[in-house]
């Protein structure tokens, strides 16, 4: 399907779709019924086409936006574009995979990092949290971690789910990652006692940061040199 059609591709999805799927989807806020196994193969058959991609995000249709994201070139948004995309992007699924697979790509994602972790929209700042955890892991170079634990510490605890989820993900970070923050990050983990009750399935690690960072560390140590 080199140069497909929004109209035969829209047809693909609908083929696509499951009413089981997308039961389970809408339980966690997402609205389509599109297994991610199926998509991602369209996505491979597509390959990257920018502007099929734009069209298909013009849709609002949150699997075609899923495969938007998949078969667009990330470095080609520009900044106020992204921004638009993101404050459409309302689904859980569509939010995570424009910040993953498209804004990290971005040359605008420090400067959006930046404007996001400060919006009043809470769904909007945990876009910006997301880009701070990644930078926490891979280039925390120019971070002030005590201050970004100032700001988890005060208001991690009331925030909306999704921002708390993105707040709690950089805390963990941070003690995962930095050792000499590694003792303050637990101790706000443990006072503040987000996500302790969790639900976790069997062989994965708890969110709840304590037990986070300390999993994450044992493997650390425990790896062989040089893995």
């Amino acid at each position: 399907m080199p140069e497909a059609t929004v109209a035969e591709v829209m047809a693909e999805l609908a083929a696509l779709e499951e009413p089981k799927v997308r039961a389970v989807n809408e339980r966690h806020g997402d609205d389509h019924g599109v297994k991610l196994g199926p998509l991602r193969a369209l996505a491979k058959r597509l390959k990257t086409q920018q502007d099929l991609a734009c069209r298909l995000w013009g849709t609002g249709d949150s699997a075609a936006r899923l495969l938007a994201l998949l078969i667009c070139r990330p470095k080609a948004f520009g900044r106020d574009e992204l921004d638009t995309m993101l404050r459409e992007a309302r689904t859980p699924k569509v939010h995570d995979w424009l910040v993953n697979h498209v804004v990290r790509k971005s040359p605008h994602a420090e400067e959006l990092r930046l404007a996001w972790s400060a919006d009043p929209d809470p769904v909007v700042a945990s876009a910006g949290w997301a880009l701070t955890a990644e930078r926490v892991a891979k280039k925390p170079e120019g971070l002030d971690l005590a201050e970004l634990l100032d700001t988890i510490e005060a208001e991690m605890k009331d925030a909306p789910d999704r921002l708390q989820w993105a707040m709690n993900t950089c805390l963990a970070r941070i003690g995962i990652d930095h050792a000499e923050h590694r003792s303050r990050a637990l101790g706000i983990g443990e006072r503040l006692e987000v996500l302790k009750d969790y639900p976790t399935p069997p062989g994965c690690t708890s969110p709840y940061a304590p037990v986070w960072i300390t999993e994450m560390v044992r493997r650390q140590e425990e790896a062989p040199a040089g893995s």
